[in-house]
């Protein structure tokens, strides 16, 4: 059994599931909205070798083809998604979100990818399962309770500084109505500060772009020209600026790069590695 470190033990933190050998993560708050299925996957459970061992879900490191579908058909089943339901995003660090519908199903897995340089998805129709995908980098997964509409955006340093939670958070107003104040979110498992070292010219962007009392929470300059960087206060900030109410973020808890047995990690891996996913699908019976 592998060991796992956790920053904390909170109520709102991940739980670790199995089923079938694989092992997954998912969030009791978002459990508790009665609306999705949804999870994280870890390295475990799936039929990669070497540095990809072993549920990769990524097409594009060097991994046999068949492996990596043969996981994500593991990794589907283990959460009760339909393969066939999967939408793949295409991640190039924007603030991109796209609506995404029933006719993008399969869309990067099933058949070649109909759009790209987009970090965010959005929809309102149960049946579609969104998925993004990590290996370092901020998953953000957004519930809307009300109108019974989901969100899943990536978010590494660049998506971050240029709030790309608030991006998804408005896209969800302008194309589904959505308030707020109506939203569950989860900041997922990712890298954290003691492991994020970013140089000055990134610490300057985020002391430009977020306000001077939050600094001290972001970012800590170690007198050496480089600096922590903390996503998930980052993330957090983001999300209740843009009007979600903090009772109702879940953080990750979880750092990818002090778990390198457990999730993959470019950095703790010197980028030899393979992708986690993060998967949010609306049920049928949300829209009964």
């Amino acid at each position: 059994m592998i060991n796992i470190k956790w920053q904390k033990d909170s109520a709102d933190r991940p739980r670790v599931c199995e089923k079938d050998g694989v092992v997954y993560l998912s969030y009791p708050a978002l459990e508790r909205t009665g609306l999705v299925k949804h999870g994280f996957s870890t390295r475990l459970g799936g039929v990669s070798g070497g540095m990809w061992s072993t549920m990769n879900l990524s097409f594009t490191r060097g991994d046999d083809e068949l492996c990596v579908r043969e996981n994500f058909r593991r990794i589907a089943g283990a959460l009760g998604i339909p393969e066939e339901s999967i939408v793949c995003s295409d991640q190039t660090h924007t603030v991109n979100v796209r609506r995404v519908t029933r006719a993008d199903c399969g869309n990067g897995l099933l058949r070649e990818k109909s759009f790209f340089d987009v970090d965010g998805m959005i929809t309102d129709e149960p049946g579609v399962a969104l998925a993004t995908f990590y290996a370092d980098c901020v998953p953000l997964y957004f519930v809307d309770v009300k109108h019974k509409a989901i969100g899943l955006s990536h978010s590494g340093w660049r998506g971050t500084v240029s709030r790309m939670g608030a991006h998804t958070v408005e896209a969800m107003r302008r194309e589904f109505g959505t308030d707020p104040r109506d939203m569950i979110a989860a900041i997922g498992p990712s890298i954290c500060m003691d492991c994020y070292e970013v140089s000055e010219d990134v610490a300057e962007q985020f002391y430009r772009e977020f306000p001077r009392q939050i600094h001290d929470a972001i970012l800590l300059d170690r007198q050496n020209g480089k600096y922590q960087l903390n996503l998930w206060e980052a993330n957090r900030f983001v999300l209740t600026d843009a009007g979600i109410p903090e009772e109702n973020i879940s953080m990750p808890q979880l750092c990818t790069c002090c778990n390198p047995d457990f999730l993959f990690s470019h950095r703790a891996s010197g980028g030899k590695r393979g992708n986690l996913g993060a998967f949010l699908m609306l049920e049928d019976a949300a829209h009964a």
